[in-house]
């Protein structure tokens, strides 16, 4: 393991499979659309900057998270690739992101005018947001976004390179909802001037499902990762998508434990016979939460079952027979012929695989493997043809 945690619990992110699911997408939506590599919440948990990096070298030409402070951290440790935030950000903070070369997302004429008390320069850069259906952020009718538009005609502060909005159904088999929003969407970029303007619509399941809907720019989020955006998705993706994340662990402690023995919290679990109990360096601080009790993790190829209640920083497994302190334990991933995918952890959860990565904590060390070894990317710095920002 590297230098720097000392602990049997980490993550590995297979940074060749994000490589390959970049390009891969690449290939689908063509030369002329370009690919918004989508790093917020620390790259959907695999490592924002080691995730930048490898998808701006697989093709991407702009990286999106959803707050300043991500846009700032990837900066500092050294990004120069075009950044769009995605979420509101106070109107007083305009400043940073001019410091920080950020493109901002604007999506109300209110807050643009109140931004402009705090601008210093010419040179801060806007995406319009449009709420075509989602209800979340956005300007939602003709006459605000025109009058967005003549503001900054009229402002010394800003300037539009982009325009989007956000499709809430894009991943269901229903597409009634999607069409009217993509409908909507047309009838706004009919009232401004967009043709020079980078014009994005589509997340990972619209440019998966509707290549011919996607105009000039792709935000590629949870496909990056290799995880299809739903479970009606799954079975008619255009490509294979490869999982780059796993959770990985060791048995730190073993015992044979007698018939009756009980084990945890609240002591919830009885011993049916005499039977061998591991010990995981695992709990829910570490993001694997209680609800996770008796679902199954790999040991020595095979398929067993955790027992007792999830403590904070340990869990309890029941072995099938004596093994060796130190033997891995795979959490999430492959060992084997044995796969427990993120759908599978989602399914227990009642949850999507969206949630699955992002819930891992960041006193769970990641590890970044490229052609099945570690490598070290701390001093890479890509930054790809830019386009227009």
């Amino acid at each position: 393991m590297q230098v720097g945690f000392y602990r049997d619990t980490w993550v590995e992110v297979k940074l060749d499979a994000i490589e390959r699911n970049v390009a891969n997408m690449k290939k689908h939506i063509g030369d002329n659309v370009d690919l918004i590599a989508v790093v917020k919440a620390n790259g959907y948990g695999h490592g924002a900057k080691q995730v930048a990096e490898t998808a701006l070298s697989a093709g991407a030409s702009m990286l999106a998270v959803a707050f300043i402070d991500e846009g700032i951290s990837l900066r500092e440790q050294g990004i120069q690739a075009p950044i769009l935030v995605l979420g509101a950000i106070r109107a007083s903070d305009i400043g940073l992101c001019e410091t920080y070369r950020l493109i901002i997302t604007c999506f109300s004429a209110d807050w643009l005018k109140e931004a402009s008390n705090y601008c210093r320069s010419l040179s801060i850069n806007l995406h319009v947001k449009v709420d075509t259906g989602m209800g979340r952020l956005g300007v939602r009718d003709e006459k605000e976004l025109k009058e967005i538009f003549n503001y900054v005609d009229s402002s010394a502060c800003f300037q539009i390179s982009g325009i989007y909005t956000h499709f809430a159904t894009a991943d269901e088999n229903e597409q009634t909802y999607f069409l009217s929003q993509y409908k909507r969407f047309e009838e706004l970029l009919s009232h401004i001037p967009h043709k020079h303007l980078l014009v994005h619509c589509a997340n990972s399941a619209t440019a998966l499902k509707f290549p011919s809907k996607i105009y000039s720019a792709v935000r590629l989020g949870i496909s990056m990762y290799g995880l299809s955006p739903s479970l009606e998705m799954k079975d008619t993706l255009p490509f294979k998508l490869e999982e780059a994340f796993s959770l990985q662990t060791k048995l730190v402690h073993v015992k044979k434990v007698s018939k009756g023995s009980k084990i945890s919290y609240g002591a919830t679990y009885e011993a049916k016979q005499d039977e061998w109990i591991g010990t995981l360096p695992i709990g829910y601080a570490d993001g694997w939460i209680r609800k996770l009790k008796d679902s199954e993790v790999l040991i020595d190829g095979k398929r067993v079952s955790l027992v007792g209640r999830i403590c904070m920083d340990q869990c309890m497994v029941r072995l099938p027979y004596e093994l060796p302190v130190g033997t891995n334990v795979t959490l999430i991933g492959v060992q084997g012929s044995q796969m427990i995918s993120m759908d599978e952890v989602a399914h227990r959860l009642e949850t999507i695989n969206y949630e699955v990565p992002c819930m891992i904590t960041t006193r769970v060390p990641r590890i970044f493997f490229k052609n099945n070894k570690k490598v070290d990317l701390s001093n890479l710095v890509l930054t790809n043809m830019p386009i227009e920002s």
